[in-house]
């Protein structure tokens, strides 16, 4: 990601077959603008999932601009604010101990499997309402969807989510409970509730979005970590700084793009960009802008703070980010509290998934 600020212009045409005709942004101001211009750069038919036209549903609240976005953003922002995060903090702590009790005696662990991916899944399951016990289906089907080449098998992983989700959509409509599923199901904005159409797209887009991003995030960083011991051994030393360094490993090693179209002809660097056009905006590249971060490769847990695009942006900024940040914060704070000195096993060889979440497939730990 940081070398795209070196190899490519700031605006490039992709024809991949991953990430089919669409222009290319790798720059920090130009992101931003992007970000905070949905007039211009539209989220409305961003989402590259398939969905069949005879039965179109958007996701919501992510491809809707203002001003309906905000109908739907105030749905479920209550449930997502700092205040209402910061009473999760003592039971992700639990559970990220009772997670490192399992293998800490081992003296290994594949942290994708034993560490990575069931923490901030379990805590987005218990925020959504849902089963634990399906804890591994749903990360099956969410890779499937998210990470495979596949358009037959991401079109069976989307199947298989939207027939699961419906089940409960309809359980919850005659069983509510306090989770987020059941608030949209049962919400009343402007006194009237949402259609089929709207809940349906709304509780599928939460469902994608809370399976992957922290995981992948947390992979990356760990083994970051597992690679530089002195820098580790600055954060154990340094319990009181553990927020900003949090927050500097988000930017270098974010994981997300940002997809949109094009409402009308639009120039950037001299570059005449048409209506309709698809446009992604590099977010990992972006943080890496050396105009926006000096020394953008250095990772500098003293950096003075600025707005970073770990979590996007602008009206469609995440709304999960004081959850991740959260669970960052609590997963390493924990992790080398407990297990300070730690490397990656010999001989292993790390491969990345493919697809629009950059992270690691497996992390093999020995300490």
């Amino acid at each position: 990601m940081a070398s795209l600020q070196h190899t490519q212009p700031p605006v490039f045409f992709n024809t991949s077959d991953n990430i089919g005709n669409a222009w290319m942004l790798t720059g920090y101001d130009d992101a931003y603008f992007v970000l905070r211009h949905p007039e211009i750069f539209t989220t409305r038919g961003s989402v590259g999932f398939p969905r069949s036209p005879d039965d179109w549903f958007d996701f919501i609240p992510l491809e809707i601009d203002p001003p309906q976005h905000r109908r739907y953003r105030g749905i479920v922002d209550p449930l997502f604010s700092p205040k209402a995060i910061a009473k999760l903090e003592a039971s992700i702590r639990a559970l990220a101990n009772e997670l490192i009790d399992a293998f800490i005696d081992r003296r290994e662990c594949e942290f994708t499997r034993d560490f990575g991916r069931p923490l901030p899944v379990s805590v987005f399951l218990g925020l959504m309402g849902l089963p634990q016990d399906m804890r591994d289906t749903f990360v099956d089907w969410a890779v499937g969807l998210l990470h495979s080449q596949s358009r037959e098998v991401a079109g069976n992983s989307m199947r298989s989510i939207a027939a699961y989700l419906k089940d409960v959509i309809a359980d919850k409509t005659r069983h509510p409970d306090d989770g987020v599923i059941s608030t949209i199901v049962h919400t009343r904005p402007d006194g009237e509730p949402l259609s089929d159409k709207e809940v349906f797209g709304f509780v599928f887009f939460l469902f994608i979005g809370g399976l992957d991003t922290v995981f992948a995030t947390l992979n990356n960083v760990f083994l970051w970590l597992a690679e530089n011991p002195r820098r580790r051994q600055e954060i154990i030393d340094r319990p009181d700084h553990l927020a900003a360094a949090t927050e500097e490993l988000l930017r270098v090693f974010s994981v997300t793009f940002a997809g949109r179209l094009l409402t009308q002809d639009h120039e950037l660097h001299g570059v005449q960009m048409k209506k309709g056009d698809k446009l992604t905006c590099i977010l990992p590249a972006a943080n890496y802008d050396p105009a926006a971060f000096e020394h953008p490769q250095t990772i500098d847990f003293d950096r003075p703070r600025k707005p970073m695009l770990a979590f996007a942006g602008g009206v469609h900024s995440c709304m999960g980010a004081h959850l991740a940040r959260l669970e960052m914060r609590v997963c390493i704070g924990e992790f080398l509290r407990r297990i300070p000195d730690f490397r990656l096993q010999d001989g292993c060889r790390i491969e990345y998934y493919p697809g629009g979440v950059v992270g690691p497939k497996a992390l093999p730990l020995c300490w």
